[in-house]
């Protein structure tokens, strides 16, 4: 992918000040999950499978992550980038359930795989990149026909992970991306508004999201699901910013220009000293502080932003890793 983040100021607060291609001042969502699940933070990228490892078989697998910039549900965002897990990319780099039961065995594999939790996080690039061409007067499907592709892609892959032995998915749906620095910097947009258009497709996603797992949960036996409404989430620490510590809700820590959000976050731009006060990081992607909140709500939320149970809930007491498969 194009979207990188492997340079200052990105992981600014990141041990060492290491920038890992994590689009964030330090720790994203993921490692917070991965936090409260007991580890030290994400797992290792999917290639590290293919270095020999002795003890692979003993307990100390922690996990796999597939995360990927840029990608999204559907083909033209770069679906087959985060898909290594169910098919071969090339004749050098089998599947990684292939390596899963080549050295632990598969009856061992497969019970990992039931029990591990599966996060995933996908669906907000498509939307952008279907503005992207609605703004460059490409030719677009209609919202709906747009909407029902990408959960037609959602099914799919769920159900092709069920077929290879996952049972646990934490899900995470559209956050209120109309309200990114990115899209209230727009010269459409004097006023520095929420996009409301774009905020729709992020409900309506989430809408479908519902009945197609609890459909899902009907057709295919021991699968359990958790899904996060990032949407809500967002929309209520937008309302209520003095309550998590937040001072500026609107403008990015990291960039330049208006709302900082012209240009991405690079070693020449703009950096907010007070970053735990700011919800964003870059454009369109949440600060340390944002995520570690965002985690929590996930974590330990209430029907209000996690259904029909929470993350704790998903992974119990018998999950032996996390398999990611992100947008970063």
């Amino acid at each position: 992918s194009i979207a990188r983040a492997d340079f200052p100021h990105n992981g600014v607060d990141f041990p060492n000040s290491e920038a890992t291609g994590r689009f964030s001042n330090g720790y994203n969502v993921a490692d917070f999950l991965a936090k409260l699940m007991g580890f030290k933070k994400s797992p290792e990228p999917y290639l590290s499978l293919y270095t020999p490892r002795p003890s692979f078989g003993d307990g100390t697998f922690r996990g796999v992550n597939f995360a990927s910039g840029a990608s999204g549900l559907l083909n033209e965002t770069g679906q087959n980038l985060v898909r290594l897990f169910l098919r071969i990319a090339s004749p050098t780099i089998p599947r990684s359930r292939n390596i899963l039961t080549a050295v632990m065995g598969q009856e061992s594999a497969q019970k990992l795989l039931s029990q591990s939790v599966f996060v995933i996080s996908s669906g907000s690039n498509d939307v952008f990149a279907y503005f992207m061409r609605l703004a460059n007067n490409q030719s677009v499907p209609t919202p709906g026909e747009f909407i029902t592709s990408q959960l037609t892609a959602y099914e799919s892959f769920i159900t092709e992970l069920y077929n290879l032995g996952a049972r646990k998915f934490g899900i995470i749906s559209i956050g209120a991306i109309g309200c990114c620095p990115v899209q209230r910097a727009l010269p459409i947009n004097p006023g520095g508004d929420c996009l409301g258009i774009m905020n729709s497709f992020a409900t309506t996603f989430h809408s479908g999201l519902v009945p197609l797992l609890q459909d899902l949960s009907s057709k295919l036996p021991g699968i359990k699901y958790s899904i996060g409404g990032m949407y809500t989430m967002t929309m209520h620490v937008l309302e209520t910013p003095q309550d998590y510590n937040f001072t500026e809700v609107e403008t990015a820590c990291c960039g330049t220009g208006r709302y900082n959000a012209e240009e991405v976050c690079n070693i020449d731009t703009s950096l907010c000293q007070n970053r735990s006060n700011y919800l964003f990081w870059d454009l369109y992607h949440l600060t340390e502080a944002a995520a570690h909140l965002a985690a929590d709500y996930l974590y330990h939320g209430d029907t209000a932003f996690v259904t029909p149970i929470n993350f704790s809930q998903l992974v119990e007491d018998n999950h032996y890793t996390i398999l990611l498969n992100t947008e970063k």
